[in-house]
């Protein structure tokens, strides 16, 4: 039985990685610790454990494993401690603020020989899994263009209030092109097995306010358009100010056919042939609105954390695969600011070409 530890229980931890460690069979919740003592003590209450006045003291309690679920700004210093520490982590995205601390969080990790998961949960989507299967066969062709999307009202949804941390540069870094984009980002490198080399981005302030009515100090839209290595070319939009039903979808135009993914309200995947049409209501994509709701669906995330920890197998969404996805962040604030397109350097980012056909299998 694993002994887990969570670090920062904010909003995130209550309603996803808490109540996931506690359905899954193999670990045992033991520890938590948050800035703010209560929170700590809250989830020990329900979940059993103990609530520790810090991070050393969480690390030196006897857990195997821990979740980061701090702040972003906090996200390698925390993850880097942990793993000195001899801990598996998994590290809410995004994985840094900058490319040298996701460097150095893959690297702490390698040198621990421990596990280093960054939560990207759209790697375990079901229609996302079959959608790589498909690429990786051959049977659509080549990828021509994609366009993803991810647009939601914005933080004080998930977290009840308007002057969040995700809201604060000092904080958060980042705004809605870290907290929603980094999502689809990472979603085309999964899905092509392909880095992204070029981007063109927009950042912007359009709408979102603090409770004193200035503008939130991140941004809450952004558009980007990706160029791949094969020289593919689509685009990102991802927004906190979409005030209507959430829109969390991708599609991928290919020289065969197009893969259609969570954009039609029954079907989560829809495959467009010239000989014909398949549709697969293979699940729906977890949504903010679900767990605040108080409704319960699982990401795959805790479970396939925990089975790289049983298997010793690098899970899906490891570090180092993770690590591009920051890459072409950091790229897009630096278009952004400087209105022209630019490369994004070669990362460390590796990822393996048939880990859609190993988790379909599993």
């Amino acid at each position: 039985m694993l002994k887990i530890g969570i670090i920062g229980c904010g909003k995130i931890a209550e309603v996803r990685h808490a109540p996931e460690y506690a359905e899954n069979p193999h670990v045992e919740l033991v520890a938590f610790c948050d800035k703010d003592r209560d929170r700590a003590q809250g989830l020990a209450d329900t979940y059993g454990g103990r609530a520790y006045p810090g991070v050393a003291e969480l690390l030196d309690s006897g857990v195997d494993a821990v979740s980061v679920c701090v702040a972003n700004h906090l996200h390698a210093q925390v993850t880097i401690q942990a793993l000195e520490a001899g801990k598996h982590v998994l590290c809410e995205k995004p994985m840094s603020t900058t490319a040298g601390e996701s460097r150095a969080m893959v690297e702490a990790a390698e040198r621990a020989g421990k596990q280093l998961m960054i939560g990207l949960n759209q790697r375990y989507a079901k229609a996302h899994i079959r959608a790589k299967a498909i690429l990786d066969s051959g049977e659509l062709g080549e990828v021509l263009t994609f366009r993803t999307t991810f647009c939601h009202p914005g933080p004080e949804g998930w977290t009840g209030r308007k002057d969040s941390w995700y809201v604060d540069r000092r904080a958060a870094s980042f705004g809605v092109m870290a907290d929603l984009g980094v999502h689809k980002t990472d979603l085309i490198h999964y899905l092509t097995g392909q880095r992204i080399v070029r981007t063109a981005a927009v950042l912007a302030t359009l709408d979102k306010k603090l409770p004193d009515g200035s503008p939130i100090g991140v941004e809450d839209n952004a558009l980007a358009i990706y160029t791949l290595e094969s020289g593919a070319v689509g685009g990102l939009h991802v927004s906190w100010t979409n005030y209507g039903a959430e829109v969390n979808s991708t599609q991928i135009y290919c020289t065969k056919g197009v893969l259609r993914l969570y954009d039609d309200p029954e079907f989560s995947l829809i495959v467009e042939k010239s000989d014909g049409v398949e549709k697969s209501a293979l699940d729906r994509l977890t949504s903010n609105e679900d767990q605040t709701s108080g409704g319960r669906t699982s990401t795959g995330v805790i479970d396939a954390f925990v089975d790289s920890i049983v298997t010793g197998e690098a899970p899906v969404a490891s570090g180092s695969s993770a690590a591009h996805a920051m890459d072409v962040i950091f790229a897009n604030q630096r278009s952004a600011e400087s209105g022209a397109a630019v490369d994004v350097p070669a990362s460390l980012g590796v990822l393996a070409r048939d880990v859609g056909d190993a988790l379909e299998e599993a």
